[in-house]
């Protein structure tokens, strides 16, 4: 699938295939796995993965806008490797709102908070492996590689559920 046959617009989809947003997507899993071995409860999961992705956001933001201030002597200017550093970083706090949403379900006793967990767990598996099948299919019509990227990228969030599986059980 392309991104127009997905229907989604040219930056959203340059901020979804960012390392951020894949990394991102692994850091809400490991942050899941975590605050699930405390209490288990879909509650702490939310804030701590809130929190964390919050702290990476702004780590990445200043940064990024060091890293550009760095590169051009200053001569960027603050706002502009801000700005540039924020669209770069966009991609973490955009890939973990699908899981949040999720885990925001088991805080409002929607689903149990074990389901909730289990799930926002899968479903960022899911859209790892989406994310490295589109990515791929960006510059191969091959479906090889296309899948061979969405089982890759898709394996990060295996091992973390692998991890959950191990220390609950």
């Amino acid at each position: 699938m392309t991104d127009e046959q997905l229907h989604i617009t040219p930056r959203l989809g340059r901020v979804l295939m960012s390392e951020e947003a894949i990394y991102g997507l692994i850091l809400v899993s490991g942050m899941i796995v975590v605050s699930g071995t405390a209490h288990g409860s879909s509650l702490d999961a939310f804030i701590t993965v809130t929190v964390t992705v919050l702290v990476f956001f702004a780590a990445h933001l200043f940064a990024g806008t060091l890293g550009r201030l760095a590169a051009t002597d200053g001569h960027a200017g603050l706002r502009a490797s801000l700005r540039a550093s924020a669209r770069q970083s966009s991609g973490m706090l955009l890939a973990s709102v699908p899981p949040l949403g999720i885990l925001l379900l088991g805080t409002t006793a929607v689903i149990e908070d074990s389901t909730a967990l289990w799930s926002a767990l899968i479903a960022d598996t899911v859209l790892l492996g989406a994310l490295g099948w589109i990515a791929v299919a960006r510059w191969s019509t091959h479906w090889v590689p296309r899948l061979l990227s969405a089982v890759v990228t898709a394996a990060f969030g295996g091992v973390l559920i692998l991890l959950k599986a191990i220390i609950h059980h």
